[in-house]
C-alpha cells in the first residue's frame, strides 16, 4: 500500500484554517440565534474566500477544508457544507449566464435555492412552458427541500423568503409570492418581492408586442413556438400542428422543443419571422385571442392582481426586446389598484439578459435592507 502524507504547503494551510476557524469564525457563530440562519457567519466565509475555494476545490483540498474548519468551529463546518449541498446543482447543472449571474453571490456568503421546473434541469418528460401552477408547485417543493436539508445538516432556516427570478421566473416570483401570501406553506413567510422581466400580462402586453414591433423576431418566433406546442398539451389551441404552424415547420416544431433541443439547435431549424411560421389564419387569431388562446393566456395573467403585504419592486428595461417593460407597467398598475405602490426599476437600454445581470446585485442589496429592517 502507497503511503500517504500531506506536504508541507497543505499542512500549513491546514493549520491557517483552524486558527481562522478559532479566531474570527467561533465567536461569530457564538453570537448565533439558535434555529435561524447565522448571516454574520456564512458572510465571513465569503469574505474570507472559503466559499470561493469550497467551489474550486478538488476532493482532497475540500476534506482539508471542511476537516479543518471542523476543528475550529463546526458551526462553520457546518454552513460551509450547506452553501456547497445548495449550489451544487447551480455548478453541474446551470446555465453559464446562470452560473455567472449567481456564483458570486454564492461566494460572497449569500444562499441562493432555485427550482428545478417541470421537464427541465434533471426532471423528466417535457417543460410545460409558461404554465404558472406547475412551476410554482415547483418552487414550493424547492423550499421544502431546502428546509430539509438544512435541518439535516443542523442548520435550520428561518422560512424567510424573500423571493426573485427571470423571465418566465419573473412571473412565476409573482405567482409564487401570491401562493406564498395566500398560506401555501405555513412554514415559509414572503418578506419582500424583486422579480426581473416577467411576462406578467400575456394578453394584454406580451402578445401585442409580438406583432408591433417591440419584441425582436427571433425572440417572437421562438417564444411563441415554445409557447404554443407547450400549451397546446393543456388548453385546446389546435386539433393538429398544421392548423397553426406553414409546412415544413408543422411537421418538426413540437419535436424541437422536447426538452433536449437547445437554443442553439432550435433557432436555425425555424423561419426568421412569425408570418413565416404561422398560417395565415392563425396569425390572424393570435393577433385577437379568443377560445383556447384566450383562455391559456388569461389561466398564466393575474399573478399582480393581489395585495402583497411586503415590499415589491419590478425590474426591467426600455431596451428589452424579448418581455418588455409594459408587463412590468400593467403589473404594477395591477398592484396599485389594490393600494400598492410598487415601483418599476428601468435599466435603461438594456436588453433582456443585460437587464437581469443588471438587476440581480441591486436586488440583493435591497433584500439585505429591508431584512435589515426587520
Amino acid at each position: 500500500m502507497t503511503a500517504f502524507s500531506l506536504d508541507p504547503a497543505q499542512t500549513a494551510w491546514c493549520e491557517e484554517l483552524r486558527t481562522l476557524a478559532e479566531q474570527q469564525l467561533r465567536p461569530l457563530a457564538e453570537k448565533g440565534a439558535p434555529g435561524h440562519v447565522n448571516r454574520p457567519l456564512v458572510a465571513a466565509l465569503g469574505e474570507t474566500g472559503l466559499l470561493d475555494r469550497l467551489l474550486s476545490s478538488g476532493a482532497l483540498d475540500l476534506c482539508l477544508l471542511r476537516e479543518s474548519l471542523a476543528r475550529g468551529c463546526t458551526e462553520a463546518e457546518t454552513a460551509l457544507a450547506l452553501q456547497g449541498l445548495g449550489t451544487h446543482p447551480l455548478v453541474r447543472s446551470g446555465t453559464p449566464a446562470h452560473r455567472e449571474r449567481w456564483l458570486p453571490e454564492v461566494r460572497a456568503g449569500r444562499a441562493v435555492a432555485a427550482p428545478d421546473y417541470l421537464g427541465l434541469g434533471k426532471g423528466p418528460g417535457r417543460h410545460p412552458y409558461m404554465d404558472t401552477k406547475s412551476s410554482v408547485t415547483a418552487s414550493l417543493d424547492m423550499l421544502r427541500a431546502a428546509r430539509t436539508a438544512a435541518q439535516r445538516l443542523g442548520r435550520p432556516l428561518t422560512g424567510d423568503v424573500y423571493a426573485s427570478g427571470f423571465s418566465q421566473g419573473g412571473q412565476v416570483a409573482m405567482a409564487l409570492g401570491k401562493a406564498l401570501g395566500d398560506g401555501a406553506d405555513r412554514h415559509f413567510e414572503l418578506r419582500a418581492l424583486a422579480p426581473v422581466s416577467g411576462p406578467y400580462d400575456i394578453e394584454s402586453a406580451e402578445t401585442p408586442a409580438l406583432f408591433d414591433g417591440r419584441v425582436n423576431d427571433i425572440s417572437a418566433v421562438f417564444y411563441m413556438s415554445y409557447y404554443l406546442t407547450a400549451q397546446s398539451r393543456l388548453h385546446p389551441l389546435y386539433k393538429d400542428p398544421s392548423e397553426a404552424f406553414r409546412k415544413p415547420y408543422a411537421d418538426i416544431v413540437d419535436g424541437l422543443f422536447d426538452s433536449e433541443h437547445t437554443e442553439e439547435e432550435i433557432i436555425p431549424a425555424l423561419p426568421a419571422t412569425l408570418k413565416e411560421l404561422l398560417t395565415d389564419d392563425y396569425y390572424r387569431r393570435l393577433q385577437h385571442l379568443s377560445g383556447g388562446l384566450l383562455d391559456a393566456a388569461r389561466a398564466q395573467d393575474g399573478n399582480c392582481a393581489w395585495k402583497p403585504d411586503v415590499p415589491v419592486r419590478l425590474y426591467s428595461s426600455s431596451g428589452d426586446a424579448d418581455v418588455p417593460i409594459a408587463n412590468a407597467r400593467h403589473c404594477a398598475a395591477d398592484l396599485a389598484a389594490r393600494g400598492v405602490d410598487t415601483p418599476v426599476v428601468d435599466q435603461g437600454p438594456a436588453d433582456h439578459n443585460t437587464t437581469y445581470m443588471k438587476s440581480g446585485p441591486e436586488i440583493v442589496r435591497w433584500f439585505d435592507t429591508v431584512a435589515a429592517r426587520r
